[in-house]
């Protein structure tokens, strides 16, 4: 893992903004990505952090400034933003899998109808992707038998299998039970460990000391501080950041409070 600066630029994000109505919830967002890199942003409710994760592949549309992924500039209004979205994997908070499917329908289904792949190398990089999250021999399961741990790493092993060169990770750990968490992590891990540029919003602040490359912290739609984890979550420079982390990092003694 290397550096925005030392390798080739992933993302580039340039004077972002957001707005939904009269609330301005992004207000000049400049970030770069490098390739193989491992962003983690962190911040408070409201922050703007999801809705940054969603304008990088336009879920959400910016009001203003540039999304660059791969050199394709997907805020170009004559960009082709189906195509640019297929390099582009995103895991949302909750599993989003299709109910009605067994696990390897939801990891193939996509891959027929966006990659035309046949149903034969659908099926193969499915059951490839879930040994990679852990979960072989589940996929003739439905998704109602599996826990909130193991529907996260289906949904995970689901863009794996689209092949992308970037993955968006929005809060993946927040509605697992606490013993759940540590699987989703650990694949999460993994994937840094092979080189999978992720940005990754997330709450797990070990997870961000040990696993980032850089930690963005937002607040009120701004990126606030940013640097290296033993920097911005070990040693913050600014106000803001250490009033959010000494809230995370000792709940109990503001529970008291």
């Amino acid at each position: 893992m290397s550096t925005a600066e030392a390798t080739e630029v992933a993302v580039e994000i340039t004077d972002l903004h957001k707005s939904f109505g009269p609330v301005e919830v992004l207000r000049g967002i400049d970030l770069r990505v490098g390739r193989g890199e491992v962003v983690c942003v962190i911040g408070p409710s409201g922050s703007g952090k999801s809705t940054l994760l969603r304008c990088v592949n336009v879920l959400e549309e910016p009001t203003s400034g540039t999304v660059v992924v791969d050199g394709t500039e997907l805020t170009d209004p004559d960009v082709d933003i189906d195509a640019a979205r297929r390099r582009i994997g995103m895991v949302f908070q909750s599993f989003n899998l299709f109910t009605h499917l067994n696990v390897l329908n939801n990891l193939t289904i996509a891959q027929r109808k966006v990659l035309r792949r046949s149903q034969a190398e659908a099926e193969q990089i499915g059951l490839a992707n879930l040994e990679r999250v852990g979960l072989d021999g589940r996929e003739s399961a439905m998704p109602n038998q599996l826990s909130g741990g193991q529907q996260q790493r289906v949904a995970i092993a689901r863009a794996l299998s689209m092949d992308p060169d970037l993955m968006l990770f929005d809060e993946p750990t927040s509605a697992l039970d606490p013993e759940l968490v540590g699987d989703v992590l650990a694949v999460m891990r993994r994937l840094a460990d092979e080189g999978m540029t992720m940005l990754v919003v997330t709450h797990e602040m070990q997870f961000a000391r040990e696993v980032a490359d850089r930690v963005l912290f937002m607040d009120a739609g701004v990126v606030v501080e940013e640097g290296p984890p033993e920097q911005v979550i070990g040693s913050p420079r600014e106000e803001r950041t250490r009033t959010f982390l000494s809230r995370v990092l000792n709940p109990a003694r503001v529970a008291e409070e």
